[in-house]
């Protein structure tokens, strides 16, 4: 018996469903057995290409018209099912408008997605900056005429990647950019991974979709009640090749492609067709409601915009994006899920990021604005440092596909200076990464992380338990 394998995993999860906490995270479905009965389907519809059940890497028969129909309710011109995640959508989209050796102009706060998918198809960023407003000490939008500059300043550009909406729910300008893209003859890719939800209320900012962008990427698992894994490709113009696009579907995604996400997407799109929009309507003057409440407490503040600030065109403010006055993001967190049992998205030094969906209900919003109320008026002030993230503008000595394959060591990070990196390096705020592979860390960038981490900022992507050694080139 002592042979047997234990279940870590297993256990855990069990934990997780026994402790029955609420759930202001992803997935969308917020950890219930709805839209249909899982428990009464799952293993017996977890099948393979068996006669009739067609096949998601050519579809013919079911798939094919499933797809068909999602591209009808979003209004696209072709719609794919994905299975894994949007990082394979994303991988898959820039491909598909692209060849090894391109230059791409890219959001710089983009997806760690984006990222790899400039490394695995060898491509040459160039980098739009969005804005990040001192004011609220959150990242905004992009400027379009920012846009418009490096396209002039860079013609051989084939294709931009932006981020719409970004992780807080703010909006740039996405039909100003597509106009502007579409002057320069290039390709608009949206990663609209956290607004499936926005093309079913009128309520909610435009979907990049409607907005002009040729091709966009869905996270149905993020604000859709669907499984986590399960994503969307969006084909709006003709400006995107299907055949090539079929064909790099193919390179990207595993041979046993998921029943079970493949009809998750059908179900979350079509329940979101339905009911799910009085649904969504419900949810929109529920968070109004919640917003107004919590922002006459004096201690708290959630972020809905700031008119000053041109970047914002428009906010998803189911995504609630809130600060408590003494307290930091990243404690108020960890406070919510030890005194009340809720668990929410992320935190960062400022704020915590409180996601919503369809799912939640009456009694889960009436459980986290007490709590928050609760917090505001028991918990102790700490004293919070304003941080100037001001960035410095790195140094591109090779394409991250070139830092990235070629020999890497790990050495202290006091001795980096004047070395390439290796690995992106990403401070949160404002979660916009310092150095992307290939860059040089100068001496600046080392002074302004030593600076970040003396006053208590997160760093992704330095090693050892110090967080005091960093890859770089050999």
């Amino acid at each position: 018996d002592q042979y047997t394998m234990k279940t870590p995993v297993f256990e855990a999860l069990k934990n997780l469903m026994e402790e029955n906490s609420t759930h202001f995270h992803m997935p969308g479905h917020k950890g219930k057995n709805s839209l249909i009965e899982w428990g009464k389907y799952v293993p017996y519809i977890d099948t393979t290409e068996t006669e009739g059940m067609d096949y998601l890497l050519e579809p013919r028969g079911i798939i094919k018209e499933s797809q068909e129909n999602a591209a009808k309710v979003f209004g696209s011109k072709a719609t794919y099912y994905g299975v894994n995640g949007s990082t394979g959508s994303i991988y898959i989209a820039l491909a598909t408008i692209t060849k090894p050796g391109d230059k791409v102009l890219i959001q710089r706060n983009c997806h760690k997605a984006v990222y790899n998918a400039l490394i695995l198809n060898r491509l040459q960023p160039v980098y739009v900056y969005p804005n990040y407003n001192e004011n609220h000490n959150v990242l905004t939008g992009l400027y379009p005429e920012d846009v418009d500059q490096a396209l002039t300043e860079n013609p051989e550009i084939k294709a931009v990647v932006m981020t719409y909406p970004n992780y807080y729910g703010v909006c740039s300008d996405v039909n100003k950019i597509a106009e502007i893209v579409h002057k320069h003859n290039k390709i608009l890719m949206v990663d609209e991974a956290h607004g499936p939800h926005m093309s079913f209320s009128d309520k909610l900012p435009i979907s990049a979709i409607q907005g002009g962008a040729d091709i966009v990427i869905h996270s149905t698992h993020k604000t859709m009640p669907s499984l986590t894994q399960t994503s969307l490709i969006h084909v709006c113009s003709d400006r995107v090749d299907l055949n090539k696009l079929r064909d790099r579907y193919q390179l990207y995604t595993t041979t046993s492609p998921s029943y079970l996400f493949t009809l998750s997407n059908e179900i979350a799109t079509a329940y979101m067709d339905g009911e799910g929009r009085e649904k969504l309507d419900w949810s929109i003057k529920k968070i109004d409601q919640v917003i107004e409440r919590l922002n006459k407490n004096p201690r708290i503040e959630v972020f809905t915009g700031d008119p000053e600030d041109e970047t914002i065109f428009d906010k998803d403010n189911t995504k609630i994006l809130i600060n408590i006055d003494g307290i930091r993001g990243t404690v108020l967190k960890k406070m919510l899920l030890r005194d009340y049992n809720i668990r929410i998205e992320m935190s960062d030094f400022y704020y915590a990021l409180i996601l919503t969906s369809v799912i939640n209900t009456e009694d889960e919003y009436e459980t986290i604005v007490s709590a928050l109320e609760d917090i505001a008026e028991k918990a102790p002030y700490e004293e919070i440092n304003w941080v100037d993230v001001k960035m410095p503008t790195p140094k591109i000595i090779m394409r991250p596909s070139e830092a990235y394959y070629s020999k890497k060591e790990q050495i202290k990070l006091a001795d980096s200076i004047g070395r390439v990196s290796a690995s992106p390096i990403i401070p949160y705020p404002p979660g916009i990464p310092l150095l992307v592979p290939g860059e040089e860390i100068t001496q600046e960038i080392y002074e302004h992380l030593l600076f970040l981490m003396e006053n208590g900022m997160d760093i992704v992507g330095l090693m050892g338990y110090n967080k005091d050694y960093v890859v770089v080139t050999e």
